[in-house]
């Protein structure tokens, strides 16, 4: 019998699998892991947060104070605000912390909430107000972030996803810095859920201070267009659309029937 050499049928060494095919396999599974792990991790944070004490979040505040101690505004306007604040707390508000108002000169149109009940005011917000309604919604709004706990669950989040982002990939690394940007994503919903929520905290408080919802939706009507996310920005900014912000806050107010009346008028704090 005559031997005719030929290669084998199969390949043990050789896949049958495209290469290219083989990597996304791998790189989208890892990929579909890390966001498992980080969504977990997310979801562990939001599970500790309530057990958090107040004194804690006062210790936790001491260095974002220290960033705006250098650049604070005007005490009477200061005290002025602290005034209002604390009118909300007594009447309308039942919440844990003792509220501390800074003013901090900057031309922002903007007002934030810090751990320990610190809560700061932009001059720029505040040279654009114009009734007192305007103003106690966003003041309302900012404590709504603290019925909820939004800014530890923020800052929660943030340092899960730095935590990930580093184990995995170190400190300086442009495939974590990708990865970062993409679970941010995920965040961005998440915080935008987490604005709307606060909105409709402070549409309940106003209607508690004033009998009405006059005014609710003027500071977001003045919003500059260029801090207006957009129809598509929407998705990738951590605060909604103006235009349906201002379209839910008037629906839920239609939905619990609070009426309009008259607007208080504006008192000039910032001076």
């Amino acid at each position: 019998m005559k031997y005719t050499p030929k290669l084998p049928q199969t390949n043990v060494n050789v896949s049958r699998t495209s290469p290219l095919k083989e990597f996304f396999v791998l790189t989208f599974g890892a990929l579909a892991i890390i966001i498992g792990v980080y969504v977990l991790m997310g979801f562990a944070v939001d599970w500790v947060i309530p057990y958090l004490s107040v004194d804690l979040e006062k210790k936790m505040a001491r260095p974002f104070l220290k960033s705006i101690e250098s650049k604070m505004g005007s005490p009477d306007t200061e005290d002025r605000l602290q005034e209002m604040i604390q009118m909300l707390q007594k009447k309308c508000v039942d919440l844990p912390y003792e509220f501390q108002v800074h003013v901090h000169e900057s031309e922002m149109i903007n007002a934030a909430a810090f751990p320990g009940g610190h809560l700061v005011v932009f001059t720029g917000l505040l040279e654009t107000i114009t009734s007192e309604n305007e103003l106690q919604f966003i003041l309302a709004h900012e404590m709504g972030h603290y019925a909820n706990r939004d800014h530890l669950r923020g800052l929660g989040r943030a340092l899960v996803l730095m935590a990930v982002t580093t184990v995995l990939f170190g400190t300086d690394s442009s495939v974590g810095n990708m990865l970062g940007s993409a679970l941010n994503l995920t965040e961005l919903s998440f915080s935008r859920k987490q604005e709307t929520s606060a909105d409709e905290y402070a549409l309940d408080v106003m209607h508690c201070s004033f009998g009405h919802v006059a005014g609710c939706v003027d500071f977001f009507e003045k919003i500059p267009k260029k801090q207006d996310p957009g129809r598509y920005g929407h998705y990738f900014a951590t605060h909604p659309e103006n235009l349906r912000r201002i379209d839910h806050i008037l629906t839920v107010a239609r939905e619990k029937r609070y009426g309009f009346g008259e607007k208080k008028p504006y008192i000039l704090y910032y001076q």
